[in-house]
């Protein structure tokens, strides 16, 4: 369930649906005391071809918060520094979401330290940013066969608190940065992957695949690591990764085939099965996903493999035997809480709120998974109608783990009866005392608004957040995005048409243009091309399988549309593609099953304003 909207078919795969972890969980304390606030400092004149000074004036810049001024700085700074330099201008661009002074500091990083891994990483972090998939593949490779500084792994670097122990001038630090450790950059949090115990040299490529989804899509990591990992033909960890990889692409041909290959190694490879039973479900094929669901539960010897089955049938939409699942796991001993925490989930989808309602209480009561807990509990007041006692139950978590998504969710509400300044005041005070979060909360901000019928309000705040993070493509994007939903539609496509003049071949763009245009019937043969060109790189992507389908619904081919949608909102079970199917079928003729295909869709997600309009539309008497 996302903070704020739960699917937006151009923002799903694209650089606005992932959350800039890259400023928490790879840059480490980025806040930098700054937030990147709009106060700046008088301008300041540095000589020329100084480094010292000009890294004064940077320094300074970031104490008094104005982090686009310091990313610009040191880029200057480091243009004519030593390679500890560069490092550190790299980190304040990247933290402070400046991709242009990052990608000028860390090519000169990487040009003064042509074997650093640490700079092979933040090289390719960055490209993959700006889209810029050959530079990125060619640093990755460049990772890959380096030399390894052990433990080999890229660097989690991290930009000192002004005024720290750890904040040196460029002359004080060693510039050869090649020889300082390598710290471990954590577990990688792809599909499965984590599950297999990975070897000394493993450990440094699956640290960089985390690292890179960190900050980008799984499409576009693909595409920058597919080349340097299928050299590896004998190596059933980088099958099994790049199985990972393609399933998170939605490609699912290509997970099968590197899960059969890695399987060709060890016919009992759990991450290989489980990859390949989520690619047997993305293909549609049910019988092959549950066997093979099976038969990675049998192949696990580590007993992390209990809900494999469940998590298939969920996926399937197989609620019924999913829960009959559960059930048998409980008796085979497996932890109590784990399968309530399932079962509550499963109401809670399913629409079935009294259940999960009481399911969450009783989690909650006993100190399971509370936070989270809370948080379903004040959903489902929402869901219920009671905004008063939803906000209250989000104001519990105000402080917690789970504080971002209360706050969201609580703004959305505030919006929703009108009491703006409180419902933006909340996301303020949590960017105040959380200014690493100040660029998530911008997009956040902007969508909130947009939603609530302030789309040019949306579009303002990302214009004045482009002045802080100039040509950054996820605000250009989420602008061009929200433009179209404030009804430019013009204006939108134009926006998208000249981002893709630098990414041409990006398909959450080409997918974002196609989809636009065919949604407002414009240049049809055109956007079906578009999307088409999309669906090359993430051929089972439920978005860009919705555009086509709802593409050829607009141009009158009602049979290739139901098939296409049929099989978009069975990957996804998104309320948006049911929307769109439904009408589909209901324009068919069959009104029965259209009305079943929305009540199924409105029980998930019964605040979803697509479906709503499309239910206004054709059932205008329904309540």
């Amino acid at each position: 369930m996302d903070d704020v909207h739960t699917f937006n078919r151009r923002v799903k795969s694209g650089p606005g649906a992932k959350r800039r972890g890259i400023a928490v969980a790879v840059l480490g304390a980025v806040a930098l005391m700054v937030g990147c606030s709009s106060v700046r400092p008088a301008k300041q004149e540095a000589p020329k071809g100084d480094p010292a000074a000009l890294t004064v004036v940077a320094e300074i810049a970031l104490e008094r918060g104005d982090c686009k001024g310091a990313s610009e700085s040191y880029a200057k700074a480091a243009a004519v520094g030593a390679v500890s330099l560069a490092r550190r201008a790299t980190e304040v661009a990247l933290a402070c979401e400046h991709l242009p002074a990052a990608w000028e500091s860390v090519t000169r990083w990487r040009t003064l330290a042509p074997t650093s891994r640490e700079a092979d990483a933040m090289y390719a972090v960055i490209a993959l940013k700006l889209y810029h998939i050959p530079e990125a593949r060619v640093a990755i490779n460049d990772f890959v066969h380096a030399p390894p500084t052990p433990p080999a792994r890229p660097k989690v670097p991290k930009v000192p608190l002004p005024g720290s122990d750890q904040q040196q001038s460029d002359e004080s630090k060693p510039d050869d940065d090649a020889d300082q450790a390598e710290a471990g950059a954590g577990k990688s949090d792809i599909a499965g992957f984590s599950a297999r115990r990975a070897g000394g040299g493993d450990a440094g490529l699956i640290a960089l695949t985390a690292l890179l989804l960190e900050s980008s899509d799984a499409t576009s990591v693909l595409a920058a690591m597919r080349g340097t990992l299928e050299a590896a033909q004998n190596d059933p960890d980088s099958l099994s990764l790049l199985g990972d990889l393609a399933l998170s692409a939605y490609d699912a041909q290509s997970a099968e085939r590197y899960a059969k290959q890695a399987l060709e190694h060890n016919a009992n490879d759990f991450a290989a099965k489980r990859v390949l039973a989520r690619a047997y479900v993305i293909r549609g094929d049910a019988t092959k996903a549950i066997a093979t669901a099976r038969e990675a539960m049998q192949a696990d010897t580590t007993h992390n493999s209990n809900f494999e089955l469940v998590e298939v049938l969920i996926a399937l939409d197989r609620t019924e035997e999913a829960h009959q699942e559960l059930e048998r796991l409980r008796s085979a001993q497996v932890p109590a809480a784990d399968i309530d925490r399932r079962l509550a989930l499963l109401a809670f989808e399913a629409g079935d709120l009294k259940e999960a309602q009481q399911r969450f209480s009783e989690l909650a009561s006993t100190g399971q998974a509370a936070e989270a807990s809370l948080l379903y509990l004040a959903d489902i007041a929402a869901r219920q109608g009671d905004i008063d006692g939803a906000v209250s139950g989000y104001r519990r978590l105000y402080d917690s783990s789970v504080a971002l998504q209360a706050r969201s969710r609580a703004a959305a509400l505030l919006l929703g009866r009108g009491d703006r300044k409180e419902a933006l005041t909340l996301l303020d005070d949590y960017a105040t005392e959380h200014p690493e979060s100040e660029f998530d909360l911008t997009l956040t901000k902007a969508h909130l608004l947009a939603d609530h019928g302030e789309a040019d309000a949306g579009v303002d705040l990302l214009t004045t957040a482009l002045e802080k993070h100039p040509k950054h493509p996820s605000l250009e994007y989420e602008r061009a995005t929200i433009l179209e939903q404030g009804g430019h539609v013009h204006d939108s496509v134009e926006a998208l048409q000249h981002l893709l003049v630098e990414r041409a071949d990006d398909p959450t763009l080409l997918n974002a243009l196609g989809y636009t245009l065919a949604d407002h019937n414009q240049e049809l043969s055109r956007a079906e091309s578009l999307i088409r060109r999309a669906l090359v790189s993430m051929p089972d992507n439920p978005a860009a399988l919705d555009s086509l389908g709802w593409v050829r619904y607009r141009q009158g081919d009602s049979k290739t549309a139901l098939v296409t949608l049929e099989r978009a909102y069975y990957i996804s079970h998104d309320s948006e593609i049911a929307a769109h199917w439904g009408e589909a079928i209901w324009v068919s003729g069959d009104h029965s099953q259209a009305r079943k295909v929305w009540a199924a869709a409105l029980a998930r997600e019964p605040d979803s304003q697509q479906l709503k309009a499309t239910l206004a539309r054709f059932l205008p008497d329904a309540k």
